[in-house]
């Protein structure tokens, strides 16, 4: 592909998908199908790039030629240039036809931006990143009131419960997540989740039947509480002393502590 500047560039046939279909699952992504001896794709194109450039990122402009690329006019439906079409997540989200006035064409772009609902998902994950996980929640559960079936919210909000040892909670909203492909995520949860809201019914003085119970219950109450570290440790002790114990949970459990602390962690790189 070739930059005109980091905001707007060109696309083809060939690096289309990566150009503007994965990117668009980062920002909405614009494109604009021009030919070189179309009057109207001239007066339009400027302002789009100028558009695109003063955005600083809130949008990227991708340019297709459609002398060069007449396979992605016909898969895209273009029948007359020039025709812009927005992208959010891979799919098609609004368009228009032909070269639209200034004020028009402000209009359409500040539809397509993210909402505000978008703004304080990211807030959101930042404030997980930086185990701010109270202020996580809550965040996240603002957008859950507005959308309750928005599966990036419900699994953020999933993630800042765990963290925070409100097993029970987190497992309802596991075991009722909307369709979206955060469900595979939020699977990983689930059985950390489930380990916590068993801590959550114990008071912490039960009889344990043998040492290893005692082990493996006093590192589930480690975790609920926030240490990781400790709490890993002994799972990793009941692993070697016993690798199929409670069929295999112990590991199901670890797993769900590095989908919660990401890969990116350094206890996540440790721990495997």
């Amino acid at each position: 592909r070739m930059d005109t500047t980091e905001f707007v560039f060109d696309t083809s046939e060939a690096t289309f998908d990566t150009d503007v279909l994965n990117l668009s699952f980062q920002s909405p992504v614009v494109v604009d199908f021009w030919a070189p001896w179309c009057g109207p794709c001239k007066m339009l194109g400027p302002i789009l790039e100028r558009l695109a450039i003063e955005s600083e990122g809130n949008f990227y402009l991708a340019k297709v030629n459609v002398d060069d690329n007449p396979n992605l006019s016909v898969r895209f439906g273009v029948q007359g240039i020039p025709a812009v079409k927005a992208f959010r997540e891979g799919e098609i989200t609004s368009s228009f036809v032909g070269a639209l006035p200034e004020a028009k064409i402000r209009e359409f772009l500040r539809d397509i931006g993210p909402s505000e609902a978008d703004h304080a998902i990211q807030e959101a994950a930042s404030l997980l990143v930086t185990r701010h996980w109270s202020e996580a929640e809550a965040r996240y559960s603002m957008v859950l009131e507005e959308q309750p079936n928005n599966a990036a919210a419900t699994l953020g909000f999933v993630r800042a419960l765990v963290a925070q040892g409100k097993g029970r909670q987190a497992l309802t909203y596991i075991e009722d997540f909307p369709g979206g492909s955060e469900i595979i995520a939020a699977k990983q949860l689930e059985e950390l989740a489930r380990l916590i809201a068993e801590v959550e019914g114990k008071d912490g003085h039960e009889e344990e039947q043998n040492l290893l119970d005692a082990q493996y219950w006093q590192s589930a109450r480690l975790l609920a509480r926030g240490y990781y570290e400790a709490g890993m440790d002994g799972l990793l002790e009941v692993l070697r002393v016993e690798k199929d114990y409670r069929k295999g949970e112990p590991r199901k459990v670890m797993l769900g502590m590095f989908a919660l602390l990401g890969d990116d962690d350094t206890r996540t790189r440790e721990y495997r």
